[in-house]
């Protein structure tokens, strides 16, 4: 009988994806904490994970000049990365609270590694079955 891994690992290898797309999105909201204009985004990571049956796949991000550095995001694109709403927005438009920024960030990787021993033991346990134990 053939091994389906889509199967046996379900959705938790594009959580893996996602949460890497965010950790970049949240640095990226940290490192411009003293931007002028610049706007925090966030994954809507309830709207991916509900269409995700599709799969993910990461795709380039537009750029406006060529120096900028593109980033990685996946394949539902611009509607899924939110602008978060401000608790309380600076003079120079700016609206990345650090304290906010940084707690997500932390709680992100907790997430990540919890979907990550996950599949650990996933494989884990499939290599036993493949071996017999």
């Amino acid at each position: 009988m053939p091994l389906n891994f889509e199967a046996a690992l379900g959705i938790h290898p594009k959580t893996l994806t996602l949460r890497t797309q965010r950790a970049e999105l949240l640095a990226h909201n940290i490192a411009n904490a003293d931007t002028p204009g610049y706007k925090a985004k966030d994954l809507d990571f309830a709207a991916i994970l509900d269409s995700a049956g599709e799969g993910v796949k990461a795709v380039r991000m537009v750029t406006s000049h060529p120096s900028h550095q593109g980033g990685l995001f996946n394949e539902f694109g611009q509607a899924d990365i939110k602008f978060r709403i401000p608790t309380s927005p600076s003079v120079d438009g700016n609206t990345v609270d650090s304290h906010r920024e940084k707690a997500a960030y932390v709680q992100n990787a907790l997430q990540f590694q919890a979907s990550f021993r996950f599949l650990n033991g996933r494989f884990t346990g499939m290599i036993k079955a493949l071996k017999g134990e």
